[in-house]
């Protein structure tokens, strides 16, 4: 079989971003706005955006940091808390720019205090977005002491989001991050109103990577890698062309040093790369031909979105990566710093 050395795609969108807040915006939404037309922008700011208005300011406050020219197109959430009201709801509906709401377990990941404490606390809230048809976005973690911190989405599933497909028979859920086969497995059997998001990392890498020549704070993420089987069942999965996983990085940036402390944050910055990443796995399992329809059809199908109209092309050639990027007054370290891919967007 010849060698493919360029691929052209419809440009694709992230599903699922950070891009933090203040002046580090500057720094990091351009990464994403090269690659991407559009992007769901993730709200677990401090303190978190929790409000219709709060998310419309968010949006402009990312338009103001994008380079001249760009038509990036931020796509946003709102927090979902043990208050967030129906009300609330409706008005994020009726605004057209908010795409979801995002289900932080409490503790469950950064800036996730304020999250969810029972999901039963949300039921008239998850009821208006069943009628209104605005999808929940999960971050799908048991958060007790007592569940093993690799077991967590497992548990998370069983106990929780198992249960919420059958108590809301026609509400919208994604999967944010799948991790494990147990994912796989519950995304292929559920109802076609479930996805799942998958980022660069967790089908490029396995748990291994926290560890190698000592530990890796910038391999560090939540939920964590998980072990080589997850990997490859996750991969599988994408490389079948299953249509209701679809791309979202979690990029999501640290100051390097709050990375490389005693206490270091979950987070990968994957964003400078993050088309290349997929490429570079897409081509390990043999599923080029699958990127596409993963990284710019799954997704806005499952929103019920138009699909973009401009085109990208990647290019085989070496991409190396800097050490470090400006953010802020500090550096972000980015997802294989000082590393080299083999693909590279040249358009």
């Amino acid at each position: 079989m010849a060698t493919i050395e360029e691929l052209r795609i419809r440009r694709p969108d992230d599903w699922h971003l950070h891009v933090r807040d203040g002046d580090v915006l500057g720094d990091a939404v351009p990464h994403s706005a090269r690659q991407f037309a559009r992007a769901v922008i993730m709200p677990n700011l401090k303190p978190p955006v929790v409000s219709v208005e709060q998310a419309l300011q968010y949006r402009e406050r990312i338009l103001d940091a994008l380079p001249q020219g760009s038509n990036f197109n931020p796509l946003m959430t709102i927090y979902l808390t043990d208050s967030t009201s129906p009300k609330e709801i409706r008005k994020a509906v009726d605004s057209g720019l908010i795409v979801g709401v995002k289900l932080y377990p409490a503790g469950a990941t950064t800036h996730s205090d304020a999250g969810v404490t029972d999901i039963r606390n949300t039921y008239p809230t998850l009821q208006a977005m069943q009628d209104l048809g605005l999808p929940l976005l999960v971050h799908g973690e048991a958060t007790a002491p007592s569940v093993d911190i690799f077991d967590r989405e497992q548990v998370f599933i069983d106990n929780t989001l198992i249960p919420l497909v059958e108590q809301f028979p026609g509400l919208k859920i994604v999967l944010e991050h799948i991790t494990t086969a147990q994912a796989v497995e519950f995304v292929r059997e559920a109802p076609e109103r479930v996805g799942a998001t998958v980022t660069p990392q967790h089908i490029l890498m396995n748990r291994n990577a926290l560890f190698q020549g000592g530990m890796r704070p910038h391999h560090f993420c939540l939920p964590v890698l998980k072990r080589e089987t997850h990997r490859v069942a996750i991969m599988e999965a994408l490389a079948e062309g299953h249509p209701r996983f679809f791309l979202g990085t979690d990029s999501a940036p640290h100051p390097q040093g709050a990375k490389e402390s005693a206490c270091g944050c979950a987070g990968i910055f994957s964003a400078p790369a993050a088309i290349e990443f997929y490429a570079e796995a897409f081509e390990q399992a043999g599923a080029l031909d699958k990127l596409e329809a993963f990284a710019s059809l799954n997704g806005p199908a499952f929103y019920g979105l138009p699909v973009n109209e401009d085109f990208i092309t990647l290019r085989r050639e070496p991409l190396s990566l800097p050490e470090a990027y400006p953010f802020g007054k500090e550096r972000v370290v980015p997802l294989r710093a000082g590393g080299q891919l083999s693909w590279r967007l040249v358009d």
